[in-house]
């Protein structure tokens, strides 16, 4: 056997060797494109919706929070003055 068909069937020995782990990473980059990449976008919608959801009610919910405060000072003078007069 001649140095060019060994090198020949050496190299087809390690394309055969090699194809089941190019197959399997064809299998996971189709796994990555169309299951795991859309699943990993939807998280990350949700999650991005959800913090702009909270971010908007942190200002709702400081601006109830000055409000009853108000409201508990009020009351306050309210039931001070009523003391008072009773």
């Amino acid at each position: 056997m001649s140095d060019n068909e060994l090198l020949l069937a050496i190299s087809d020995m390690m394309d055969k060797k090699l194809q089941p782990l190019k197959d399997d990473i064809q299998f996971l980059k189709l796994q990555n494109e169309n299951d795991i990449l859309p699943r990993l976008q939807n998280i990350e919608a949700c999650y991005t919706s959800t913090y702009n959801r909270y971010k908007s009610g942190i200002t709702q919910i400081e601006a109830m929070q000055a409000d009853i405060d108000v409201i508990k000072s009020v009351i306050r003078e309210h039931s001070e003055k009523l003391q008072k007069i009773s």
